[in-house]
């Protein structure tokens, strides 16, 4: 009997997360036909999740939301390089290179939050790669998942170095004046030979405190991250302090910083690069991260520096305005839990 073809082509199914980890361990990142190479270089995977919320432990939050994964934004301490090792890929290059997107996180994303169990508790946007890395323009599942928080009335907030942030600032108000949103965008250091050897995929960090001083105007409250605080790189009190005034200047609500921690995959990615550019601190930080954090002592040290200069720059008082007066109550006390988790 003949078979009648089906009146559209439905394509072939995307892989699941599950899937992908099972090719890549099989036959490495060139099992992967069908991801996309684009003009930056990267290729993108497309693929199917099966929940878009993600539980956490040890965090200020207990759920996350992270449409992509993997960065281009290549930043060398990038904790979540260590992820992509669950994947059988390398923390290098692959970390940036090969980018899984979540093609149905949006649709899922919406199913879990219409479930009568979800008691609309705080997400936390783009804590393990960059949801504002630039294939956002391209798929906008970011601005679709802010979208469906906003219907469903649940506060958030949004973690990100990337400017595109600034597209999406009619969500974000919308989102501020329901439920309550927060933005924190990165900015550890401003000096430019410092971003150009730390984050050599974003944007420049003028760029980003634009995009702060342009959501506070709409009324959106925005603070930085000075996250992290790299060791013998971003640590002179001279760089601290610049970055400090330039994010005041630009009317940042808050502020607040971490020192680096290196574990996994990120720790082998950034003593290979150290050795490469720094091959005069390599000594030191063998010393010094001999475990996964810098000792107590040490980050003491660099908090008190930090909150010496964020008190000179009215940082560390700044109250909440009246552009702010929206953010509901929840919001704000995990914008402090934040702030004390960074430090």
């Amino acid at each position: 009997m003949e078979i009648a073809p089906l009146l559209f082509d439905l394509g072939t199914p995307k892989p699941t997360t599950r899937q992908i980890a099972d090719l890549v361990k099989a036959g490495g990142a060139g099992a992967l036909t069908d991801a996309m190479r684009r003009a930056d270089a990267a290729r993108y995977q497309e693929v199917h999740c099966r929940s878009a919320l993600n539980a956490v432990k040890g965090m200020p939050f207990e759920w996350t939301l992270n449409p992509y994964r993997g960065c281009t934004h290549a930043c060398h301490y990038c904790y979540a390089r260590r992820y992509h090792t669950q994947f059988e890929l390398g923390s290098d290059d692959e970390f940036a290179s090969m980018i899984f997107v979540k093609t149905n996180f949006v649709q899922t994303l919406r199913r879990e939050l219409a479930r009568p169990s979800w008691r609309g508790e705080y997400v936390a946007v783009g804590t393990a790669t960059d949801c504002y890395q630039p294939i956002e323009g391209h798929y906008k599942l970011t601005r679709g998942s802010l979208e469906a928080l906003a219907e469903f009335r649940n506060p958030a907030g949004v973690i990100t170095k990337g400017p595109m942030i600034v597209r999406d600032k009619d969500v974000l108000a919308d989102l501020s004046a329901g439920a309550g949103c927060t933005v924190y965008i990165s900015i550890p250091c401003v000096d430019d030979e410092v971003w150009r050897a730390l984050e050599p995929g974003t944007a420049p960090p003028a760029q980003r405190l634009r995009a702060v001083r342009e959501l506070s105007d709409a009324g959106i409250r925005t603070g930085v991250l000075m996250n992290p605080i790299v060791p013998g790189i971003s640590s002179r009190p001279a760089l601290m302090e610049s970055t400090m005034k330039a994010i005041a200047d630009h009317g940042a609500a808050f502020v607040g910083c971490n020192v680096m921690f290196l574990e996994g995959g990120t720790r082998d990615h950034f003593l290979r690069w150290l050795t490469d550019e720094f091959p005069q601190l390599v000594d030191a930080y063998q010393q010094l991260y001999a475990r996964k954090y810098a000792p107590s002592t040490y980050r003491r040290e660099v908090f008190t520096v930090f909150d010496a200069i964020r008190q000179k720059y009215g940082m560390g008082k700044r109250e909440n305005d009246a552009r702010h007066a929206a953010t509901q109550p929840v919001t704000l006390e995990h914008e402090q839990a934040m702030l004390e988790w960074t430090q």
